[in-house]
């Protein structure tokens, strides 16, 4: 469900602050077999508040999880890796949460492998846009 509303340039560029914040303190965590479930969630939420930040600048409000994760994927970008790996995340995310699911080391390695990768190019990108307004 998506809810219009005034667009919101401060909030996007804070939500994008907080999302690199987020993810720059996850990438300090040591990765075990019992770190991989908050990694894979903090990198997701990251991911999130990107796609979100993007809406707010719009003055879209989602009601789930998955419309922020599609603006990402529907940005013009080239990456490292194919953004619908974000889609993949979002599914992990969700089986974690509402399933029990355990996620092991090296998923959690692929996940941060992928952050790594491509978090401060779409970082940057979604700046980009919001500054362009």
């Amino acid at each position: 469900m998506i809810r219009y509303k005034k667009p919101d340039k401060n909030k996007a560029l804070s939500l994008s602050e907080s999302a690199k914040s987020d993810l720059d303190f996850t990438l300090t965590l040591p990765l075990t077999e019992k770190s991989a479930n908050t990694v894979i969630r903090n990198i997701y939420e990251s991911f999130r508040m990107l796609g979100e930040a993007l809406l707010t600048n719009k003055g879209i409000q989602s009601e789930d999880h998955v419309i922020p994760i599609r603006e990402l994927i529907n940005l013009d970008i080239n990456t490292k890796r194919p953004l619908m790996f974000l889609d993949h995340l979002r599914k992990m995310r969700r089986n974690i949460n509402y399933y029990g699911y355990m996620a092991s080391k090296k998923e959690a390695g692929d996940v941060l492998d992928f952050a790594r990768l491509n978090f401060d190019l779409i970082y940057r990108r979604v700046l980009d846009i919001i500054k362009r307004g």
